[in-house]
């Protein structure tokens, strides 16, 4: 192919705009020459943050002299509707902005170019509407930005939308997506360009290009620091900077290139304070590394929040709060499974309900008030007071049960069947792993899984934790607890 279908100039324009996409910018030039024909239909695909929608309008923002544009933000259109509706004024806006003006003045459609005449509610209306208006026009490029993402989309969308430039023979279409599967388009023949995600040595080139200030203000008297040894200091620790970052958060939670850049310019400034401060020198990374290392080891700076980090109280705590900080323990808490949690309170059920009672509180049957055999009326309540108190169950030690109890409890609480892909032996062992489960009977015993065994609770699981797991769940655990 000939390289007369891009200018060197405006090519090493655009690399040095977005460095380390070589390969798709050589692939847009061969594609979307202005001198030769290009196809009807180009998907540009990658992953989020490598440079497909920057690249695409500033490169055909490039050719706009010799072939004209719109680019259709498909995130920005609530339905299917809108997305037509969309694109049809934003080809009308190209094209009116396009044209020479007249001696009587501009156009009076021009002034208000994004209304269009009619309506466009299915595909074949815009394919109507563009042969209007592209009719005795030059090759005109129709980019639709994140099309597989259109909400309310027919399933008949791309294909329909890859087959408009063969009905509009100056119209090519492109195709912004990330992740296309095979055959989308249920067509062969149509070109892609990949998008591939930036390496660690092209993040840490394009993020090394404009380096931060390590300065805000005037450094400290004792620096001998000018403008010139300024700039030079901040090329030299950011890229390093940069490097650490990758190799200690960046590398397996924030892959992209935008979120490396954020997570960067967040501890950035916390870095370098003891710069600013003074007490280590611009030159001193490896110390300084040493000393902010609990900036690399922290994850939460890679969850953004609109919320502003709690402040450490700086008063100095009388006696009293200390005793009462000391007498009142955090309790304990566990980030347990699904079926693990109903496994638990099911178990807590068990240790803490006498056996007589199962049928009652669990047997899914209607619930009919039981009536005295044989007739007649009940005693009358008398009005005093019971020579026996009864304490709560709850205030008592759990009592030992076996699995086949704990699972007909689990079966009965449960909201819905239990699947088949579920190993509850191995929600037990999870359980009795974190000593939230403890083997009461059959000590003897080298399997600790075995029917005859029996269990309670740990001492872990009391009232208050039961009834944060019962929460959780949305689960009535009171209903369910015997007197």
């Amino acid at each position: 192919m000939g390289l007369e279908q891009l200018p060197d100039e405006l090519l090493l324009t655009l690399t040095d705009r977005f460095p380390c996409r070589d390969q798709p910018l050589q692939q847009l030039k061969a594609l979307l020459s202005p001198a030769l024909p290009s196809p009807s239909t180009l998907v540009v695909y990658g992953p989020h943050a490598t440079g497909k929608s920057s690249i695409i309008k500033a490169f055909l923002d490039q050719q706009r002299p010799k072939q004209r544009h719109a680019v259709v933000q498909c995130r920005e259109c609530i339905t299917g509707r809108h997305l037509l509706e969309r694109t049809v004024a934003a080809v009308r806006e190209a094209v009116l902005n396009d044209e020479p003006e007249h001696d009587s003045g501009e156009p009076e459609a021009r002034a208000n170019p994004t209304t269009y005449p009619g309506r466009c509610e299915t595909l074949s209306a815009l394919e109507v509407h563009l042969q209007h208006l592209l009719e005795n026009q030059g090759k005109f490029t129709l980019a639709l930005d994140g099309v597989d993402k259109q909400r309310d989309a027919p399933p008949t969308l791309l294909p329909a939308l890859a087959r408009m430039g063969d009905m509009i023979p100056n119209l090519t279409l492109i195709l912004i997506v990330q992740h296309p599967p095979p055959r989308f388009l249920h067509q062969t023949g149509v070109p892609h360009i990949h998008f591939p995600p930036y390496s660690r040595n092209q993040s840490l080139h394009v993020l090394s290009r404009q380096p931060p200030d390590i300065f805000v203000e005037s450094p400290p008297d004792d620096m001998d620091h000018d403008d010139e040894t300024h700039e030079e200091d901040k090329r030299w620790l950011w890229p390093r900077f940069c490097a650490a970052i990758w190799d200690s958060l960046a590398q397996n939670a924030a892959r992209d290139l935008t979120s490396f850049h954020e997570v960067c310019q967040r501890l950035w400034r916390p870095f370098v304070a003891p710069i600013v401060k003074g007490d280590f020198g611009t030159r001193d990374f490896s110390r300084l590394v040493i000393a902010q290392r609990r900036l690399f080891q922290d994850e939460s700076i890679l969850l953004t929040s609109i919320l502003s980090p709690p402040t450490p109280q700086t008063s100095t705590p009388t006696p009293q709060t200390q005793t009462q900080t000391q007498t009142q323990p955090k309790p304990q808490t566990h980030d347990l499974p699904y079926y693990a949690k109903w496994l638990l309170i099911a178990a807590y059920l068990a240790s803490f309900n006498p056996a007589r009672l199962d049928a009652l509180y669990f047997m899914k049957t209607t619930d009919r008030k039981r009536r005295k055999k044989g007739g007649g009326t009940a005693r009358t309540p008398t009005r005093r007071p019971s020579q026996t108190r009864k304490i709560p169950r709850h205030l008592l030690a759990p009592a030992s049960f076996t699995l086949d109890r704990l699972l007909a409890i689990l079966h009965a609480i449960l909201p819905h069947d239990l699947r088949t892909t579920i190993d509850m032996y191995t929600q037990i062992a999870t359980l009795t792993s974190l000593r939230l489960l403890v083997r009461s009977g059959g000590i003897g015993s080298s399997d600790p899984l075995e029917a005859g065994g029996k269990w309670r609770v740990g001492p872990a699981v009391n009232w208050e934790y039961a009834q944060g797991v019962a929460r959780s769940l949305d689960f009535g655990l009171l209903d369910y607890v015997a007197e």
